[in-house]
């Protein structure tokens, strides 16, 4: 690691001392997608994550891709539904993650078919919907207070120190 002066300060970066080359670890950009299916929200559990969470469509955008059509396509990769229309609803830090999050309410059609990467998906009505205290449980919660709505937020379980 070596200390660099740059516009902002001193920065600590990964360097190779023999071809200079430097490593930035500069964010990675995430879409995420609000999805407006039926005159309701959907929201899904990735095969992965244990427990019964139900989350937003998220993923990584690739090289070549706007936004917008990244997160068309992540859309009918996941779940085979056809985005009809996009806005915007923000863009939020996931510092835990190294990432940044782009997210946009998304008006879909067509029957829903998962991805392996999905195990289950349920529609909210928008006042049954519980937010999360991280990056896209704040952009629900932005989309959510702009359709009128007052976002309630689940409360994360304390860890518990051992001794």
């Amino acid at each position: 690691m070596v200390m660099q002066l740059e516009d902002g300060g001193e920065k600590a970066r990964l360097r190779c001392p023999a071809c200079d080359y430097t490593h930035w670890n500069n964010p990675t950009p995430v879409l995420a997608a609000v999805i407006e299916y039926k005159g309701q929200v959907l929201l899904a559990r990735n095969a992965a994550w244990s427990g019964r969470m139900f989350a937003l469509i998220t993923g990584f955008m690739e090289a070549g891709e706007t936004p917008q059509g990244g997160i068309a396509r992540e859309i009918k990769e996941e779940t085979s539904l056809d985005t009809t229309s996009l806005g915007l609803i923000g863009v939020y830090d996931f510092q835990r993650m190294n990432q940044i999050i782009i997210a946009y309410h998304a008006v879909c059609t067509g029957d829903v078919v998962l991805s392996p990467e999905l195990v289950e998906y349920k529609l909210y009505d928008c006042d049954a919907i519980k937010c999360w205290p991280a990056g896209t449980g704040y952009a629900l919660a932005d989309w959510l207070t702009s359709r009128g709505y007052s976002p309630q937020f689940v409360e994360w379980p304390k860890k518990v120190e051992t001794p």
